[in-house]
């Protein structure tokens, strides 16, 4: 009897295992086919960049899709869709740039909505409301010193915008056309919602006194002060900025009085042929392992503040830091703020 029972519970045991492994092999099957479910398939994507090539290259190895990458700045976006008089779109998925130019796609109807679970991880004030758009992180504005320079001239360390318009700083910095230049607009525009129109322009005024001409390249600044030619320039802050700092002793500072930021915009294109695998990118992107490549890649810590609970990179910005700007009319008031202060600046 004994060895009957043995035998039984041996046969089940081999029924079971079968089982398991049957289970297994098809799991594994399923999940693998889910792996490729866009073989065959091209997301095309407009990029600032082909930095981001090995994110892409990872959501390409996981669904199968082919990605092809076109480089072009916002503006030449924005153009060419509106040049573009077929209902077909040059690509399916925008990924980066100022935010004001997917901010005029979407009032020209050219975007397309993705309201997904996963977009909703991104906190309210860095995405579109009807969906329209979201961010990817931030670029924020501070300032780059030489220290030598300052040390030369006598002059003092400077720690906050306000600082920027003492007389003694005149001729003395640098900054690019914020026509030109998205994060010397972002730059502009932040510290008008800060102060307020009137205060606001009044303090460019003072600035504007201390600046001898606007650079045509958003790189300038960075460059210019680097070289030892000017002793502050107006720049993005990332991690290349302070590596160049580290290198030729220079200061990166965060203003003591707020940081001026923009978001820097993800889209899907209306009408886009592949439209389901960049909206599957977007949820691909927004995992947390994923976001926190791409700011390594970007260079930026800007991820986490975007989207709670993202462990990205640790450049010294804190929420806290940041200006309460009106990103509503960060587009739409765009064209009135360029026009005066072109006015202002005059032939700089």
């Amino acid at each position: 009897m004994r060895k009957i029972k043995q035998l039984c519970f041996a046969i089940l045991a081999v029924i079971g295992l079968g089982i398991v492994t049957s289970f297994s092999y098809q799991f594994a099957k399923q999940v693998s086919a889910n792996d490729q479910e866009f073989k065959g398939k091209t997301l095309k994507v407009v990029t600032t960049s082909d930095a981001y090539k090995p994110l892409f290259n990872k959501f390409s190895k996981q669904t199968g899709a082919k990605v092809e990458f076109m480089s072009m700045s916002s503006g030449e976006v924005l153009a060419r869709m509106k040049a573009d008089k077929s209902a077909k779109p040059m690509a399916d998925l925008w990924f980066g740039g100022g935010i004001d130019a997917f901010m005029q796609a979407k009032n020209d109807h050219l975007l397309a909505k993705d309201n997904s679970s996963a977009v909703k991880k991104i906190s309210k004030q860095y995405r579109d409301p009807d969906g329209y758009w979201l961010s990817k992180g931030l670029t924020v504005g501070g300032f780059v010193v030489n220290k030598k320079v300052l040390k030369d001239k006598k002059l003092a360390m400077p720690t906050s915008w306000n600082d920027l318009t003492k007389p003694e700083y005149k001729g003395e910095i640098m900054m690019s056309d914020p026509a030109v230049s998205g994060t010397s607009y972002a730059i502009v525009k932040g510290i008008l919602d800060q102060k307020g129109p009137n205060a606001g322009w009044n303090y460019w005024k003072k600035v504007n006194n201390n600046i001898s001409f606007y650079s045509k390249r958003g790189k300038d600044p960075q460059e210019k002060v680097t070289s030892g030619e000017f002793a502050i320039g107006l720049i993005p802050v990332d991690q290349m900025a302070f590596k160049n700092a580290k290198q030729n002793d220079l200061k990166v500072i965060y203003p003591s009085d707020g940081v001026p930021w923009v978001p820097e915009g993800v889209a899907i294109f209306k009408n886009a042929p592949s439209q389901q695998v960049a909206k599957s990118f977007i949820n691909f992107m927004l995992e947390p392992e994923n976001m926190k490549e791409l700011a390594k890649i970007d260079g930026k810590d800007t991820d986490q503040i975007i989207m709670p609970g993202v462990k990205g990179l640790n450049l010294g910005l804190k929420k806290s830091d940041l200006i309460k700007e009106n990103l509503t009319t960060f587009g739409s008031n765009r064209q009135s703020i360029l026009n005066k202060w072109a006015k202002m600046v005059g032939n700089k």
